[in-house]
């Protein structure tokens, strides 16, 4: 069916309103409900977006990635490091690098899948959606050092994600040329190095000019059009650059929270958008999911649900250990952290779209796998708290 881009906008929209409020009639999570929408509206069934909307994916996914990086970049305010602590900063750290690890060298040495692509799937395995926690955790008035530290993780879990997926994609890129003999490996690893580093210097740069023009906004108008126009040219320079769309998005919302300390304004500016975007990222993300190409996934599935959790679970008590954190943390808290939802979707987008070959599989995989997490996460996570002993089981609403 051809229908006008617009249109399918309006469907897209709407649809996404009603679904919205069922979804949260029945205690699902919102990007549950998204990606199924964008399965049933999609091309495999109903079929009512424009194939111009279907083949925008990778403009709005580079948009939303981009604001989502620049609200990430707040967590690294060096006021905050200072108050979450040692416990919240080494349980995120391990849980998401052994995550990253396990994940890589199981597709690798096990599942014999090239290098590259296994350091993709690995880099997305560490990333958390934070959303089904805190709803589980209001549902139940779960209460207590345990929930309190479980917050903090989830809290600072996508912005390692980030770091180590822009290093991973930099690295795979190279991986990726060399296999193919595009050129050397030296060669390759320094154009990895190049997207890296230039992201940084990219992000502190424009940082640094954000805040020194900033003084001159007085509006809530002014507010908006502001952040929204550097966040842009950030994402736009790194295109045209090469670099990493996330990082530089990221270091510069590290760099202005740190220079405009105390000032969250131009953080918050953006929420009105955000919704709107949000929705049309997931369902894009639904309807370019290929169902066909789900039946070919069952190893690649299966083996990236279960030593993903075992890598989170296994980090977080090792960091916990470290820490010295009480028992009931180290035991329990790597249960907390299995929802994986919408940085996840993000980056295996960009991977599909990086890597023609393999991109398909890794982003069906992410898409199908991110439907049982979120299914799934929230049980468990209603287990782990009420084992640590801080969950009511009565629900907020009664």
């Amino acid at each position: 069916m051809h229908l006008d881009p617009i249109l399918s906008l309006g469907i897209i929209f709407l649809t996404g309103f009603i679904v919205s409020r069922i979804i949260d009639k029945i205690r699902l999570p919102a990007v549950t409900g998204d990606l199924i929408l964008g399965i049933i509206i999609g091309e495999e069934f109903l079929n009512l977006l424009s194939h111009k909307i279907l083949s925008s994916s990778s403009f709005v996914s580079n948009i939303v990635l981009g604001f989502i990086a620049f609200s990430i970049g707040q967590n690294f305010s060096l006021e905050r490091f200072k108050k979450i602590g040692k416990t919240v900063l080494f349980i995120s750290v391990f849980e998401a690098a052994f995550a990253w690890i396990f994940v890589t060298l199981v597709f690798h040495i096990v599942l014999r899948q090239p290098l590259y692509i296994s350091l993709v799937f690995g880099a997305i395995a560490s990333a958390t959606a934070p959303a089904a926690t805190v709803m589980v955790i209001r549902e139940y008035r779960a209460k207590g050092l345990f929930t309190n530290v479980l917050l903090g993780v989830v809290a600072i879990d996508d912005a390692w994600c980030l770091i180590i997926f822009s290093f991973s994609l930099a690295m795979a890129r190279a991986l990726s040329y060399h296999h193919a003999g595009g050129m050397l490996l030296i060669e390759a690893m320094g154009h990895g190095l190049f997207e890296i580093t230039g992201a940084f210097i990219l992000g502190i740069v424009l940082g640094l000019l954000f805040k020194l023009f900033s003084k001159y906004i007085k509006t809530e108008q002014g507010l908006e059009i502001y952040t929204l126009g550097f966040i842009l040219i950030a994402i736009g320079i790194a295109i045209h650059l090469h670099l990493s769309v996330l990082l530089s998005s990221m270091v510069l919302g590290a760099t202005v929270v740190n220079t405009l300390r105390g000032d969250d304004r131009f953080f918050h500016a953006l929420r009105g958008l955000e919704y709107p975007l949000y929705l049309l990222f997931f369902v894009l993300a639904g309807a370019n999911l290929e169902l066909e190409s789900i039946k070919h996934l069952g190893v690649f599935g299966l083996v990236y649900l279960f030593t993903r959790v075992a890598g989170k679970v296994i980090g977080a008590r090792i960091g916990a250990f470290l820490a010295r954190a009480p028992l009931n943390v180290q035991k329990y808290i790597g249960f907390g952290l299995i929802p994986q939802a919408g940085v996840a979707l993000g980056v295996a987008l960009i991977a599909k779209n990086d890597f023609p070959t393999y991109g398909g599989i890794i982003f069906d995989t992410i898409v199908g796998t991110t439907v049982i997490y979120e299914i799934i996460g929230p049980v468990v996570t209603k287990w782990a708290l009420k084992k640590a002993g801080e969950i009511k089981l009565i629900p907020a609403g009664t």
